[in-house]
């Protein structure tokens, strides 16, 4: 499989931070944020990379990253997002990318607890369909909303005022070939933005969308708050004692 992750946007939540440098290359602990979601692929075994970019600073990937050698990465591919048209426009440039593979994708400003190796191994047997990664969380309405019904979901509300449960759709996303042919059905919300959410409940209504539910922390980096959580968890992570440190 290949890895897709999207670092576009332009981050005006975390303004003035972002004035003179795109959001996912913002220091998490002692690594830029990106290094993140590019270690959960790499250490899936995923080694070939595109990074979908946009914005005023998308240049600096490159510089940062270069081609992924270093990161011992087979090779790290770049695309670059015109407007703010929401993730699945992002994604959408990752179809010559895929060629046909099943993907990961994840959100540049997501970091996960948990290896994700287990759950690719498990993808790549699933015949057809998708997969995404539900955690319980204290604020549901920041983001995609399951419902379930006997242990199945049966809907998933993008930043819902009344959450049907406290279980958030992650940004992590394992999809096969057929998520652009749905890319190219999607309609514009009223956000204006082409959601996730509505590719991931096409899934859904064919029956084909798989979930897990992650046991170890999740975060992601969109707020100063979440952002300081991301610090915190990323330097626990790494043995850093931060009792003595407040």
């Amino acid at each position: 499989m290949k890895g897709v992750i999207l670092a576009g946007g332009l981050g005006t939540r975390l303004y003035p931070l972002t004035k003179i440098t795109n959001k996912h290359l913002l220091p998490v602990f002692n690594q830029p944020m990106v290094y993140y979601p590019l270690a959960t692929l790499r250490d899936a075994g995923i080694k070939d990379v595109l990074i979908v970019t946009g914005g005023n600073h998308a240049g600096e990937f490159l510089r940062l990253l270069g081609n992924g050698k270093e990161l011992n990465l087979k090779e790290i591919h770049y695309a670059y997002q015109t407007g703010e048209k929401g993730i699945a426009d992002a994604l959408k440039l990752a179809e010559d990318f895929a060629d046909g593979d099943k993907i990961i994708v994840i959100l540049g400003d997501n970091l996960f607890g948990d290896s994700i190796k287990p759950y690719a191994e498990k993808f790549a047997k699933q015949c057809e369909g998708a997969k995404i990664f539900i955690k319980k969380v204290s604020q549901p309405q920041r983001f995609g909303v399951v419902g379930f019904k006997n242990g199945k979901v049966i809907s998933i509300e993008e930043k819902p005022k009344k959450p049907k449960s406290s279980y958030a759709v992650t940004g992590l996303y394992m999809y096969d070939s057929k998520v652009f042919d749905f890319i190219r059905k999607l309609k514009i919300s009223g956000r204006g933005e082409y959601e996730i959410t509505d590719i991931n409940n096409m899934y859904l209504k064919e029956g084909i969308l798989t979930y897990d539910i992650l046991k170890g922390y999740w975060t992601d980096c969109g707020t100063y708050e979440s952002l300081l959580r991301a610090n915190m968890l990323a330097a626990r992570k790494q043995g850093i004692n931060l009792k003595g440190l407040l």
